[in-house]
């Protein structure tokens, strides 16, 4: 892909003009932050599964052209009129919530994360996949200095949301704890499952990753190819939490009757397709299913300093951001290892 001088005041961006279209390498002036708003000089930027949402136009609404990320990691570069909590220099990062109105009813009970009026970065504005970003302070989360930008970005997405749909299970040191998939989510699942005093199963396809699991902190490991996972884990008691990582309905549903009493399949793999479950399985043992939705910025710190203090990091490959359509489908391929994150 070509790439172009920059005239001073200008900036790169890669963006999607159009739905289906693909990135383009563009100029762009370097924007001034608003009212509320800090300007974030991009160090890296995550890409995750759901820029999928802006390259394929499956959000309603989505203005093009639009510059997809929400796994931003960087340095605030400069603060607009109003914003006196952050300043020029400080480390931050912005993950998939990205502003609320804090008038809705959802945010009148502190419940940000639902508000009827949310912003996702990416999608409701411009995103991470830039040099520049602008971006409102009810979006940014302090970054620890001894993670890198690198590090840190993947934590702001696949990172809260696998750390904060865990701690808010039920789950309780020593509990069996599965986690199904060994990928984008799932390597970071089974590496909080274990910081968090669970037994962990790691449920993988094929033997592949069975090393890899043990290593991250699995004490299990259940192949899906050779064993069905629910009598697996039925045979280790029930699983108390099933954290479903990997974007498969079917496999997800082939799970539940691994749950034990009062057991809870914890669905973080975005997919189309329906869950099948009988009201018999979830009567039986008082089981329960439920969706988990990342989380606030203070969510994204608690993540991003759990990770510091256990030695939790994503494992990931890096692009330059002129070869953000590449690093894209590096990503949709399933083959990367296991974060695709561009660097400025």
């Amino acid at each position: 892909m070509a790439t172009t001088s920059i005239a001073v005041g200008a900036m790169r961006v890669a963006q999607i003009s159009k739905a289906g279209g693909g990135f383009e390498i563009v100029e762009r002036e370097i924007p001034k932050p608003a009212n509320g708003q800090v300007r974030i000089k991009v160090q890296a930027c995550g890409i995750c599964h759901s820029d999928v949402l802006v390259t394929d136009g499956l959000w309603p609404g989505i203005q093009y052209p639009r510059v997809p990320g929400h796994e931003v990691a960087g340095v605030i570069d400069e603060v607009g009129p109003g914003v006196s909590a952050w300043k020029t220099g400080q480390r931050v990062g912005v993950g998939w919530h990205g502003g609320h109105d804090g008038t809705c009813p959802s945010c009148r009970r502190g419940d940000f994360v639902n508000c009827r009026s949310a912003q996702v970065p990416g999608i409701s504005y411009d995103g991470g996949y830039q040099e520049y970003m602008l971006a409102p302070v009810d979006a940014l989360a302090a970054i620890p200095e001894s993670l890198s930008a690198a590090e840190a970005a993947p934590l702001l997405c696949a990172g809260i949301t696998t750390f904060n749909s865990l701690r808010h299970s039920g789950a309780l040191p020593g509990d069996l704890v599965a986690v199904q998939g060994i990928g984008g989510l799932g390597h970071l699942g089974v590496q909080y499952a274990s910081k968090f005093g669970y037994k962990v199963a790691a449920i993988g396809r094929g033997s592949a990753n069975a090393a890899l699991a043990k290593k991250l902190g699995a004490s299990i490991y259940i192949d899906s190819k050779t064993t069905k996972p629910a009598e697996a884990l039925q045979q280790l008691g029930g699983a108390q939490v099933i954290l479903a990582t990997a974007p498969s309905s079917k496999a997800m549903s082939e799970l539940i009757d691994g749950l034990g009493p009062n057991g809870k399949l914890m669905v973080i793999g975005v997919t189309f397709d329906p869950i099948e479950v009988t009201p018999v399985q979830l009567i039986t043992g008082n089981r329960a299913i439920q969706g988990w939705l990342t989380g606030t910025p203070a969510d994204s710190e608690d993540t991003l300093r759990f990770s510091e203090l256990t030695g939790v990091r994503s494992m990931i490959e890096t692009y330059p951001l002129e070869k953000a359509a590449e690093a894209y489908a590096r990503m949709l391929s399933g083959d990367a290892q296991f974060r695709v994150v561009l660097t400025m």
